[in-house]
């Protein structure tokens, strides 16, 4: 067991309120718009013409999805108009909450002026946004790296008025991440006093039950969680927890990537990775009859998993990012039959290897599928680990033990996918060159 110490479980607990955090809609586009609420408010007034710089891995993840509050518009320009005549940027990630039928208007007007110049930034980071307004000889610009709150740069009329080196944004959201392992995780979650997490799991479950049922009532995308449901409606599928919560995962998704308005609480800066972390794991406890003490701590164990993995990847990657909660999933399920440390981390190894190869084409309504899959993946891999397999050491990015082969996921998505992600991007965009 490892040595828990106060000091340690406040670390975690920082780092647990850092990375479960609210938002509304997909977080990129929404990123851009809290550039450009915060740019138009240093300006001081509406702008007349926007230039936005970001990164490509931003361009594949706002390109088609719906941008919240926008009357079913999609794409870079919408998010950045949305932020600039409709934002609040106080609210930060949930910047765009709050729009008025005239402030809509004042969108369209300006898109329809064709006044945003939209450039890939091409600075090797994976996450950057700039985005420059201006009105007459007044201009500002906002400039933020590595997540989706980090602002690094404000400038008004050529004078700096924060900036951040490179020395001083050395510290990234994965730097954190790194005092955690799958056996600390375990160790914690077993351990952990509830009313440290009551509060933040209370509501991941009621915002993203609300939006995983939103999809299940209403048509968002090509409704991949109403299909699932339907198909057990039917008796085409089972009528099993499995379905059940790939079904209800998979709908959360399908709202989100739809341009639903309601709040999702988002891991590791994305929200279908938060659905895909959560939703599954409340499914399998109200189905199972477990407590509510139980299902704090396997949403508990599937959410520091889920960070743990994701920050060997990276904050965007070519790598499917809700697979890593796939891999949480499993794990938590574990828990929450009382299974043995090795039980769990066999899981989580098999979950990794049966998933990663998806790729992250950008946000879109395929996402929904990909979270299905990765829910039925969590289930295959506890289940084989409960049965006493595991993929063998050895075999394809598998290791010797789970952080080993963790640590080869990291390598996998970083080094390995590069290309991968290059060559995505040129797929999306080739048309519009």
């Amino acid at each position: 067991m490892t040595q828990i110490t106060q000091e340690l479980i406040v670390k975690v607990i920082d780092l647990l309120n850092s990375e479960i955090i609210p938002a509304e809609g997909c977080t990129e586009p929404i990123a851009i718009a809290y550039a450009a609420a915060k740019a138009t408010a240093v300006l001081g007034q509406k702008p007349e013409k926007m230039q936005v710089f970001i990164s490509g891995n931003i361009i594949k993840n706002v390109k088609s999805v719906v941008v919240p509050n926008s009357g079913g518009m999609v794409g870079i320009g919408v998010s950045a108009a949305m932020g600039a005549f409709a934002g609040n940027p106080d609210k930060e990630l949930m910047v765009i909450s709050e729009v008025s039928p005239a402030q809509l208007e004042e969108v369209k007007i300006f898109l329809d002026k064709h006044a945003i110049h939209i450039q890939n930034s091409k600075n090797n980071l994976k996450l950057y946004i700039k985005v420059k307004v201006f009105a007459g000889n007044d201009s500002a610009s906002v400039e933020m790296k590595n997540s989706h709150t980090n602002i690094t740069e404000i400038v008004k009329n050529d004078q700096v008025l924060l900036h951040k080196s490179d020395a001083d944004n050395a510290s990234t959201p994965e730097d954190a991440a790194a005092i955690l392992s799958v056996q600390l995780i375990y160790d914690l979650a077993k351990t952990i006093e509830i009313d440290l997490i009551k509060n933040l799991f209370d509501r991941v479950i009621t915002c993203n039950l609300a939006i995983a049922n939103e999809g299940l009532i209403h048509d968002y995308g090509v409704n991949i969680g109403r299909n699932i449901q339907q198909s057990i409606d039917s008796g085409f599928y089972g009528d099993d927890i499995r379905n059940h919560s790939a079904s209800l995962a998979a709908a959360g998704s399908d709202a989100r990537m739809g341009g639903s308005p309601m709040a999702v609480m988002t891991t590791a800066g994305s929200g279908n990775v938060g659905l895909s972390a959560s939703l599954p794991v409340i499914t399998y406890a109200r189905e199972r009859g477990k407590t509510a003490e139980q299902l704090y701590r396997a949403l508990f164990f599937s959410h520091l998993t889920t960070v743990h993995i994701k920050s060997k990847i990276g904050r965007l990657s070519a790598y499917c990012g809700p697979m890593c909660a796939a891999a949480g999933v499993a794990g938590a399920i574990g828990l929450l039959n009382d299974f043995s440390y090795t039980i769990i981390a066999n899981a989580i190894i098999n979950t990794l290897a049966g998933v990663s190869g998806i790729l992250c084409d950008g946000a879109n309504s395929s996402c929904a599928v990909k979270i299905a899959n990765g829910t039925y993946a969590a289930y295959d891999g506890i289940a084989m680990a409960a049965n006493g397999n595991v993929i063998t050491a050895g075999d394809g990015v598998v290791a010797g033990d789970v952080e080993e082969t963790i640590r080869n996921i990291g390598e996998l998505a970083q080094k390995g996918m590069q290309e991968t992600d290059d060559v995505i991007l040129d797929i999306m965009t080739r048309d519009e060159n």
